[in-house]
């Protein structure tokens, strides 16, 4: 999955509904994989082009014009009929300033549908691999069998790790021990 997927769903939002279109629909024609594929590579071309973030968020483009630069790059970029036509209608409804954000929004309902927990991940250091699958088997021993880990860096930590899941956190980090024994020192004082 891409990363900054929600790590819950929310259908009642106006990035929800789009989700929730794109999702059945893509179910519906039994293209769905691809659909996932699809949108991931959309993400990473959003990501890497200028002129795309200014279509997607300057809204004094026009309609049409907006609508033929986004739809003309997924159809020279070889993006399936499916995904064409829904930025199409997202354009079309003048909703390309959310058009990552709903497609966020699909990544979370696919991870929900299928069962899969984002598990947000904050280190000092990236994580190797090793550390990855350790992570994978500890969140397993404790009920989360199907984890997406999202990872971001914070040198502030100093060391050691803090995972969010939902509402819960685990805050195995340095600077929160370091913190905790600052503040038993001071009471001893």
């Amino acid at each position: 999955m891409a990363a900054g997927a929600a790590s819950t769903f929310a259908a009642n939002d106006l990035k929800g509904r789009y989700a929730i279109a794109l999702y059945e629909l893509a179910e519906e024609e039994r293209v769905l994989n691809e659909v996932v594929s699809e949108v991931e590579n959309l993400l990473k071309i959003i990501n890497e082009s200028e002129l795309l973030r200014e279509v997607l968020n300057n809204p004094s483009f026009d309609t049409a014009q907006s609508r033929e630069i986004i739809v003309g790059t997924l159809k020279q970029a070889g993006f399936g009929q499916l995904l064409q036509n829904f930025v199409g209608v997202i354009a079309n409804n003048r909703r390309l300033a959310s058009l990552k954000s709903i497609l966020l929004a699909f990544f979370a309902l696919v991870d929900f549908r299928r069962g899969v927990t984002t598990a947000q991940v904050t280190t000092a250091h990236p994580l190797t691999d090793k550390q990855r699958a350790q992570l994978k088997d500890r969140l397993a021993q404790v009920g989360y069998n199907k984890v997406n880990i999202q990872e971001r860096i914070d040198t502030k930590l100093l060391g050691g790790f803090v995972v969010r899941i939902g509402a819960q956190l685990y805050d195995a980090s340095l600077k929160s021990r370091l913190n905790r024994l600052h503040n038993v020192m001071k009471g001893a004082a």
